[in-house]
């Protein structure tokens, strides 16, 4: 689930918005496989925690492209619904469950999974929080993939600076995020950058249909003209300072 935490919004109006749109946040399904790739210890007996999973579209990227077993996380039913009826339309029921849940709270056993997996969706607890948290959900020598918004410069504009840290105080760059990962127990085994089309073909374009859907549905909601305002300040913030910020890929194998 797209993980800016939208100042002065209520979270019901988000989920509503986002449970229409494939993608919750910036992402690919290209960008999920190629994750997939620095992991190897996947067969038919292993299981995956996908927290945070939103409707599931990499959820279902990561059932097409493994024969383990996968249990979706996320904070908003409506979003669950949505995955679980996808995974049924694609026959994956069997092995994709997707479950109510916080990320913070994990209903979990220790050393349950070989893989946990979150896009999108581990700044809404914080990047070092989540990664130690979520470690003892994982067996030893089990991988975690994330990705996180992160500075690709030390230095940026103002603008976009004040824009990122009151949605994501944390954020940091990608340097300061491995050290994170290290600090946390984890070996670094592959960091990558998120491509300008996983913001743009896949986050962005399908918003613009969607958010006039979204107003007509609620004509004269300033609320929610305020939100679409916000939404499409996002879509121009990054038109303008993508070379300052992306999203990254960052995977750890827990020693």
């Amino acid at each position: 689930m797209e993980d800016i935490k939208i100042q002065g919004f209520d979270f019901a109006l988000i989920n509503e918005y986002f449970v229409e749109l494939e993608r919750q946040g910036p992402g690919s399904p290209e960008a999920t496989v190629r994750a997939l790739g620095f992991i190897d210890n996947l067969a038919t007996e292993s299981k995956i925690a996908d927290l945070g999973c939103g409707t599931g579209g990499q959820t279902m990227v990561l059932a097409q492209n493994t024969k383990a077993s996968i249990t979706a996380l996320d904070l908003f039913p409506g979003s669950i619904e949505k995955l679980n009826a996808s995974a049924g339309k694609l026959g994956l029921q069997d092995r994709v469950k997707g479950i109510v849940g916080s990320m913070d709270a994990l209903p979990f056993e220790n050393e349950e999974f070989d893989l946990i997996w979150s896009e999108g969706a581990i700044a809404n607890i914080g990047f070092e929080k989540g990664l130690n948290h979520w470690k003892s959900f994982l067996k030893k020598g089990g991988f975690l993939a994330v990705t996180y918004e992160s500075w690709f410069t030390e230095e940026r504009p103002a603008e976009i600076e004040k824009f990122w840290l009151d949605a994501v105080p944390e954020m940091d760059t990608i340097g300061h995020n491995v050290s994170i990962m290290q600090k946390a127990g984890f070996l670094p085994v592959g960091v990558f950058t998120l491509p300008e089309t996983c913001w743009t073909d896949t986050y962005f374009t399908p918003q613009k249909s969607a958010q006039e859907t979204f107003l007509k549905k609620h004509a004269g909601n300033k609320t929610v003209e305020a939100f679409i305002a916000y939404m499409r300040h996002e879509a121009e913030l990054y038109s303008q300072y993508k070379q300052y910020y992306g999203y990254v890929f960052y995977i750890g194998k827990k020693l």
